[in-house]
């Protein structure tokens, strides 16, 4: 079996998980509809009260929530506790305008902590690793994240942030990190940068490395394993559910992200009608947040496009897993009457001689965008 941060919680029966899934779920409905007034709206707009959940399944009677709810009510409309219990705010980077604010408790940061720890061991860390953090530190969540996440495991953190690119690989090849994480993208530009200095970024010793915040492909992983030696880990999060630590995957089968599913419940629905699809269907990504104090989320709709896989895996973990992110609902094209998302085009690329043909029929189709058809 695998090294485990939290084996009792990571190896536990679907009966119990989904147990300790209701009994949060139930908790975290009371108090949204007794604290949020947007919920408690939404709620009797819907015709639903947290009474109503008696199992899991119930909970697809109740509303989405939708980013642009936190936007309409920002700075922080939805808090759950007293201002006076908030103890750190991020955010996203407010490209379309303001930026989105999360608020989190002291009890928020602290099981933050627990899943970020928990993703770093499945992603190959352990206590005692010197872990090189390149993610931005700010109102993003990424570099405070893991930084928290490795001290909490007891691993040796490096806070470089972003930049300067000399200085990370200098840093690299004199305190040889056993873990790296960053931005898929920019870590293959330090490598790169090494290289053009005569340097081989594989004799700095990286064993794994620990990618996300933008999208990237198997072809960038492949890249990323080659410069460095490593095995690049995918991991899935976003602020308005906490930050990275919902989904990792395992370093032993890299076989989907592993959901911490006793803090987010997960669900995938249809983008147009909004029902729930099976297991190993591609549809939305929705999470709703069992343990988040300062400003849970209800059925959370975040855009991605993946799928379920809810057998255990063969690292013996439990939990249901993810897919890697296929793309976002917005950027999904519908060809001769397939789905194609922009980054099957690489995929397509790279495994066949007729994809140039394939390419010139998205290309004529690209204007002509229609409704998600299942």
């Amino acid at each position: 079996m695998a090294s485990m941060y939290q084996p009792e919680v990571e190896t536990m029966s679907r009966a119990a998980l989904e147990a300790l899934q209701l009994e949060r779920l139930r908790a975290v409905l009371d108090r949204v509809y007794a604290k949020v007034p947007f919920y408690r709206a939404r709620f009797d707009e819907a015709g639903v009260k947290p009474s109503d959940l008696r199992t899991l399944a119930d909970l697809a009677r109740f509303p989405f929530t939708r980013k642009q709810d936190l936007r309409d009510h920002y700075p922080l409309g939805l808090l759950a506790v007293d201002p006076r219990e908030v103890a750190r705010i991020h955010g996203s980077s407010g490209t379309k305008g303001k930026p989105t604010l999360v608020a989190y408790t002291k009890g928020d940061l602290d099981r933050w902590s627990e899943v970020v720890a928990r993703a770093i061991v499945t992603a190959g860390g352990k206590p005692g690793d010197v872990f090189h953090v390149i993610y931005g530190y700010g109102l993003f969540t990424g570099g405070l994240g893991f930084h928290y996440g490795a001290e909490r495991l007891g691993m040796t953190v490096v806070p470089v942030s972003g930049g300067q690119t000399a200085r990370q690989a200098t840093l690299m090849e004199d305190l040889r990190p056993r873990g790296i994480a960053g931005t898929p993208s920019y870590c293959l530009t330090i490598a790169e940068h090494m290289r053009a200095e005569g340097k081989d970024p594989r004799k700095v010793g990286i064993q794994y490395g620990i990618f996300g915040a933008e999208p990237w492909t198997e072809e960038m992983r492949q890249k990323l394993e080659d410069a460095y030696g490593l095995k690049a880990m995918d991991v899935y999060g976003l602020s308005e559910v906490i930050g990275p630590g919902v989904g990792i995957e395992c370093i032993e089968a890299q076989e989907g992200l592993h959901i911490a599913e006793d803090h987010f419940l997960v669900e995938v629905i249809h983008p147009d009608t909004l029902e729930p699809l099976p297991p190993g269907t591609y549809g939305e990504l929705v999470f709703t947040t069992l343990t988040k104090e300062a400003m849970p989320v209800i059925r959370y709709r975040t855009g991605d496009i993946a799928a379920l896989i809810p057998e255990p895996c063969r690292c013996g973990r439990t939990h249901a897993r993810m897919t890697r992110i296929k793309g976002r609902i917005d950027d999904m094209l519908i060809v001769r009457g397939v789905n194609v998302f922009p980054s099957e085009i690489e995929k397509l690329r790279r495994s066949s001689l007729r994809w140039r043909g394939c390419l010139h029929t998205i290309k004529l189709s690209w204007s002509a965008r229609v409704d998600w058809t299942g």
